[in-house]
């Protein structure tokens, strides 16, 4: 692979002497990171304070109504440990209750869109077991800004600006909160959240009521917050809020089926990862009840590949890669979910040697998922088009255009111990569903990724967790942790992984010359949200592929949209080098990432 060098204007990587750390996210997230990490806290500490400030700073891209996936390893562990923060569909929510209500696809948007929130508990719990901090301290940062006040970004601007129809016709309650004065709110005016200030500030009262000392008082502390989340406040006013008809994506009015019982019934947990082997290094994710495992279905079928053909920025490499990726998503849509998935076979040489052998010269406009033994593929509809008003959806995708469509939140911490933390929290946008006013925050929407057809792994299920996008990675050699990596961006956030893994493996490029580096993705699959469409043979690539690269991508029968120059990606990384130099990447594209460290 040859390196070219980006403009003068793109983030330079970051060394370190006793943190290192990056994020795709709000300024003031990584600020409260690096001063917690600068005062003496842990990467988990450090994590958990920048997220609960991302849901105050970000409310377009995640929120404490919505969800979390993260890969971590403590530095006396032997290996990583998945955080399981993705709550269950309601126990009400069955296909034959939305169904009923005339519906064939789950909203992107309304209450009955909405999983049971998992992200607060999740932090929590991480927080609980690893980190040593207080409560009360953790969650300061957090709790100054939504009570005191914090410039509004850009993009929670626009977002607002999207949906403020929706707001001023149907979602009062969430005009009342973003357009206070019943105006558009410019970017940079002080936002403020009390009503979220005082749950945050309820968290910490109930954590008051231990008053032992010691470390299992500290832990008793954080599980009082973490009942006061599932059982008081936050499950009653949501539920309750929420069971009155409203608005949905598609325009039709609805109430939510969720109820204070659920809250109650979930706890975020602990998995094992799953794993693989990619030329000398190990590659962690999530199970199938994220798209993670796909990740390592490409990286199977691209290993015995010559380099060349690993290679994103030529033609031939361009095209296997797509190629290769649109296989593993359509396995991915066939078998995934939470369920007994046999990734076993998935994942298997033989099966994945046979899947390679599928790619040839031309661009596959074919769903086409592998078989297993004595099952029959899920073929989800395979929609081009959709006639329905995408009413304060907002998806945290890029558009076949590479415009964002809003997005999610990402970071990586390293520290000195040598504890290492990769993270994705999302949903719960301030588009997703109307803002509960008591708790100044709504609920998220995932579950538009299951499907109303039986009998698949992500059918929607009363119980089960909707199959997630969330797919933060961790990457060992020899053992040890070498660095975390994730982005932002739906679909599209294990393909923009996939590149910067292979750029450094196999490339030798740096972090960030690998995040700078030219992006493409395939299109060529089932949308993971409203409204499920798909584009067959569509590829989306940055211009500065070069034209010679895509106009070979379109000789050899790829759809392809030019989504700008720098438009594709949202990666960022952290991590230890050999000689155990910490650093930190951070993805320039839309001035929006950041690499910190000392």
């Amino acid at each position: 692979m040859t390196y070219t060098p980006p403009p003068s204007f793109t983030t330079r990587p970051t060394l370190t002497g006793t943190f290192g750390m990056s994020a795709s996210t709000h300024w003031l997230a990584t600020a409260t990171a690096q001063a917690v990490l600068e005062r003496g806290g842990n990467a988990f500490d450090a994590s958990v304070a920048a997220a609960f400030v991302l849901h105050v700073v970000e409310p377009h891209l995640n929120g404490p109504g919505g969800d979390l996936v993260g890969i971590f390893q403590t530095a006396d562990a032997a290996g990583p440990t998945v955080l399981m923060g993705q709550g269950p569909a309601p126990a009400a929510a069955t296909i034959e209750h939305y169904r009923g209500e005339g519906l064939d696809l789950v909203p992107g948007a309304g209450g009955l869109a909405a999983a049971v929130p998992g992200a607060v508990d999740a932090w929590l719990l991480l927080l609980r077991d690893h980190g040593t901090w207080e409560l009360a301290d953790v969650l300061a940062y957090a709790i100054g800004y939504a009570r005191d006040g914090h410039p509004l970004v850009a993009g929670a601007a626009a977002t607002i600006a999207r949906v403020a129809d929706l707001f001023r016709e149907d979602w009062t309650t969430s005009a009342a909160l973003w357009m206070p004065d019943g105006e558009l709110p410019a970017a940079g005016r002080i936002m403020r959240n009390p009503a979220y200030a005082d749950v945050l500030d309820s968290l910490v009262h109930a954590s008051c009521t231990v008053r032992d000392d010691g470390p299992v008082g500290r832990a008793a502390r954080i599980d009082a917050a973490r009942t006061e989340w599932r059982t008081g406040i936050v499950a009653h006013e949501a539920s309750a809020f929420l069971a009155q008809p409203h608005r949905h994506s598609g325009g039709s009015t609805h109430a939510a089926v969720i109820t204070a019982d659920d809250f109650a019934a979930f706890e975020a947990g602990y998995e094992p990862p799953v794993t693989r082997e990619f030329r000398g290094r190990t590659i962690a994710k999530a199970g199938a009840w994220t798209q993670g495992p796909a990740l390592l279905q490409v990286l199977g079928m691209l290993d015995p590949l010559d380099d060349d053909l690993l290679d994103p920025s030529q033609e031939a490499g361009a095209h296997t890669i797509l190629e290769a990726q649109k296989l593993a998503y359509a396995d991915r849509d066939a078998w995934f979910g939470d369920a007994d998935v046999d990734l076993e076979t998935l994942l298997d040489e033989d099966y994945l040697a046979e899947r390679r052998g599928l790619i040839d010269d031309r661009a596959s406009a074919e769903f086409r998922p592998g078989g297993l033994p004595g099952l029959t593929p899920f073929r989800p509809p395979l929609r081009t088009s959709y006639d329905a008003p995408a009413v304060g959806t907002g998806e945290p995708t890029v558009a076949k255009t590479g415009e964002t469509r809003g997005d999610t939140c990402h970071l990586d911490v390293i520290d000195r111990w040598g504890n290492i933390v990769s993270a994705t929290p999302s949903g719960g946008w301030l588009q997703s569903s109307p803002t509960i006013p008591a708790l100044g925050f709504c609920l998220g929407t995932r579950l538009q990724m299951t499907w109303l057809e039986p009998g698949h792994a992500s059918s929607l299920v009363p119980g089960k967790r909707p199959r997630t996008t969330l797919t933060p990675t961790l990457v060992l050699r020899d053992g040890r942790p070498e660095f975390a990596i994730g982005s932002p961006g739906g679909d599209q956030q294990d393909q923009w992984q996939l590149l910067a893994l292979l750029r450094i493996i196999v490339g030798g490029y740096t972090p960030q010359q690998a995040i700078d580096a030219p992006a493409l993705h395939t299109s060529a699959l089932p949308e993971s949200f409203w409204p499920r469409t798909w584009s067959p043979a569509g590829a989306v690539v940055e211009n500065r592929l070069g034209d010679d690269v895509i106009a070979g991508l379109e000789r050899r029968g790829h759809v392809v949209t030019r989504a700008g120059d720098w438009a594709l990606g949202r990666v960022s990384a952290a991590g230890r080098d050999a000689s155990g130099v910490l650093w930190a990447a951070a993805n320039p594209r839309g001035m929006q990432g950041y690499a910190a460290g000392r």
